[in-house]
């Protein structure tokens, strides 16, 4: 399907911030300007900034719930006036508060918004509140003023793409209907900077410097790798958002950067996670108090996900096929069909029948780079799977390339043992991470084909089970590979 675009596509980062900060957000992009020059001026400030919100009636019930929350009055009395928030806590706190009161109305507020990219704003606003808490508990024994710093730049750390996606109309929904197609991070920023002319990151880094958003941020933007402690929790705790978000979590991975987190606040790793857990309650409660109840529901079960870390692994348990299972997946895939849904619920349902279902030890879908001379696995599930996508990456040459000829033949096939001149041949495809022992007992593989075109190819096998693909596997996956090719064929038209 083609779409029409009327081009801003070629316009660029500074168009964008322009049009952000002039048209889309200029209530938001007012208020953080007016707040940075009250914080120039030390004798005015307090009671200036109670004038500036009085007007907004709802901002200042936030504002004020916030303050009088859990997380900010340590037992103080109740306050009931901006200005005297200010007092009590300080006047960068009640700043900060401010502007995050400002950011969730003007975001979450938004009804202009198509529902995609409505649920994809509330996610991403979720995960930025997420992690300006991480890096907010990371900085536990430094000075107020630097938590507060951290928290907002933290927060504001994808300001760009949020208020990209609070803009609306068609340009963003086929912008957001196409990244639904990606199958990488690589992917998606591509897409983004082909439609934008710029990426995301660079449009928040524009913005921080319009905004006057201060140096915490632009330096975690420019420089993420600095060894400052606030720029370094800001970092840390993006990357643990991420990982705690991810549909399959990465335990060695979620560990590593705990253990990272644990050194910069000179703490145990047990006591880290802890720490994180307790984070992850008063992270709901603040979000309530804000009165952003949407973002609850995209908040991780993080206290649920850092227990499993600390479980002993369990005994290798090799799957057998599951005929009712197959039949689930088989069925949603069918249900899929009549939704015309996008590619990604797709992949994900058919990999789950393949690797559950069929009873496989790993599966991938395999992509073809844009020029065609490149198929990589993009997307793995199962034993091994983040090995598998970095040794699957095939050159497209070769008459008994097994991968090209299922592509360009748009059929199936069931690639049987290999003696070790047939692995030879089929290491000079893959590239120097390929394991010739991982491949030898075969695999299968069959195409992914979107609008008669073959875009890609499932693949599946069993490399370390004691049982070898059977003719009954190879007929399951067959089906579920076809049907998920009909459900690619009807979400086109």
């Amino acid at each position: 399907m083609d779409l029409k675009i009327s081009l801003p596509i070629t316009k660029g980062v500074d168009y964008w911030t322009k049009r952000i900060s002039d048209q889309e957000m200029p209530a938001l992009c007012s208020t953080i300007r007016d707040l940075e020059k009250l914080a120039k001026d030390d004798v005015s400030s307090l009671a200036s900034l109670g004038r500036s919100v009085m007007h907004d009636n709802a901002l200042t019930t936030r504002i004020l719930r916030v303050a009088n929350s859990a997380i900010y009055n340590k037992g103080t009395s109740h306050v009931t006036t901006v200005s005297r928030a200010a007092v009590v806590l300080g006047f960068d706190t009640i700043r900060n508060i401010c502007i995050t009161a400002k950011l969730l109305t003007s975001l979450l507020e938004n009804h202009n918004l198509s529902e995609s990219v409505y649920q994809r704003l509330i996610k991403l606003m979720a995960h930025s509140f997420q992690a300006a808490m991480l890096s907010r508990v990371m900085l536990k024994d430094y000075d107020e003023a630097l938590r507060e710093e951290v928290f907002i730049a933290s927060l504001l750390y994808r300001i760009g793409e949020s208020a990209f996606w609070s803009v609306g109309g068609d340009f963003v929904d086929n912008l957001d209907q196409t990244l639904l197609t990606a199958t990488s991070a690589k992917d998606e920023k591509a897409i983004v900077r082909e439609y934008l002319g710029t990426s995301f990151s660079q449009l928040t880094q524009s913005i921080a410097r319009a905004w006057g958003l201060g140096d915490v941020l632009t330096t975690s933007l420019s420089h993420p790798d600095e060894r400052m402690p606030e720029i370094r929790s800001i970092f840390l705790a993006n990357e643990i958002t991420e990982a705690l978000n991810q549909p399959h979590i990465n335990t060695e991975k979620l560990n590593e950067l705990l253990s990272a987190a644990a050194e910069i606040q000179n703490i145990s790793l047990e006591q880290c996670k802890a720490r994180f857990s307790r984070c992850a309650e008063a992270t709901v409660r603040l979000a309530e108090d804000y009165g952003a109840i949407e973002l609850v529901q995209h908040l991780p079960e993080t206290a649920e996900i850092i227990s499993e870390l600390d479980k002993p692994a369990e005994k290798l348990v090799f799957r057998e096929a599951n005929l009712v299972l197959q039949l689930k997946k088989l069925r949603e895939l069918t249900e899929l069909a009549i939704q015309k849904a996008d590619f990604n619920q797709v992949v994900q349902t058919t990999l789950e029948g393949i690797l559950d279902g069929v009873g496989v030890d790993r599966c991938a879908v395999m992509l073809l780079s844009p020029n065609r001379k490149q198929l990589s696995a993009r997307i793995a599930f199962g034993e091994g799977a983040e090995k598998l996508k970095q040794e699957l990456l095939i050159e497209m040459q070769g008459g008994s390339n097994p991968f090209m000829q299922s592509i360009n033949q748009k059929q199936a096939n069931w690639l049987h043992e290999f003696d070790e001149r047939e692995l030879n041949e089929l290491a000079s495809f893959v590239n120097a991470n390929f394991d010739p022992n991982n491949f030898k007992h075969g695999f299968m593989i069959a195409p992914i084909v979107v609008n008669e075109k073959t875009i890609g190819l499932f693949y599946a096998d069993k490399h370390i089970s004691p049982k070898q693909v059977t003719q009954q596997d190879f007929d399951s996956f067959c089906h579920l590979t076809q049907l998920a090719n009909l459900c690619f064929g009807l979400s086109v038209h």
